[in-house]
């Protein structure tokens, strides 16, 4: 994919590569999700921030990445950090310690108290390494959680978790997707246990003035679809 003229891969990780810059970017990993949803009744195999950790680490090593970029909402609540698992943070601060890692922040990032993801301030301790913002900048490219729709071209963004479904002669394909027009980049949630949101919702396709292409993600490949064609997620 293009977009403001940078040109992209969509993996069906649900990860975003830029080649050129050597660059990984991912969305709401909301690690420790699993642990939360256990607090409240819901059990849930204990093991989504492994998963998560293990398939981000791979496209690291896979692409040879430099620099890693999290879209916000990195961990599921403010005290997320403090319920992972001791041998993922021992992996989590040494990744972070072998490419630039970049923290962007978001809204379950931040913790009660009054730290808002404004400060550019979040739940991830200081020793674990990389650098908190709430907005950054490369190139012709500005990462940040949730789209602004006052933003110019070459935004690229998470928060919304988006999904598609298409509708074939054979069955209905549902899953996670990539959502562009060309201008903005809405990334599909990363994380495990995150769930979604219709991409034809209109929370999401009115961010798109002149309809947008949706990549959706299957077992192994990425196919993109134009807006028209695509189905009401169920």
């Amino acid at each position: 994919m293009r977009v403001n003229g940078v040109d992209l891969v969509a993996e069906a990780s649900g990860a975003l590569i830029w080649p050129e810059a050597a660059t990984i970017v991912v969305a709401d990993l909301h690690l420790e999700k699993g642990s939360a949803m256990a607090r409240r009744g819901t059990l849930l195999p204990p093991y989504d921030s492994r998963a998560t950790l293990d398939r981000l680490e791979d496209a690291i090593a896979r692409t040879r990445a430099r620099r890693v970029i999290c879209l916000g909402d990195s961990f599921h609540d403010g005290d997320a950090p403090e319920r992972l698992d001791a041998v993922e943070v021992a992996r989590l601060v040494r990744l972070t310690r072998l490419v630039e890692w970049i923290w962007i922040i978001g809204n379950h990032d931040a913790r009660p108290g009054g730290r808002t993801r404004d400060t550019a301030r979040q739940a991830v301790p200081r020793a674990w390494g990389g650098r908190a913002e709430a907005v950054v900048t490369f190139g012709a490219l500005t990462f940040r959680h949730e789209a602004d729709r006052q933003a110019g071209p070459g935004e690229v963004s998470g928060h919304f978790h988006p999904k598609a479904a298409i509708a074939t002669r054979a069955r209905r394909i549902t899953g996670r997707c990539f959502a562009t027009d060309g201008r903005r980049l809405i990334l599909p949630a990363f994380g495990a246990y995150a769930g979604g949101l219709d991409v034809l919702d209109p929370a999401i396709s009115d961010l798109f003035e002149r309809g947008f292409h949706a990549y959706l993600i299957g077992r192994a490949t990425v196919r993109a679809f134009p807006s028209a064609r695509l189905s009401p997620v169920w």
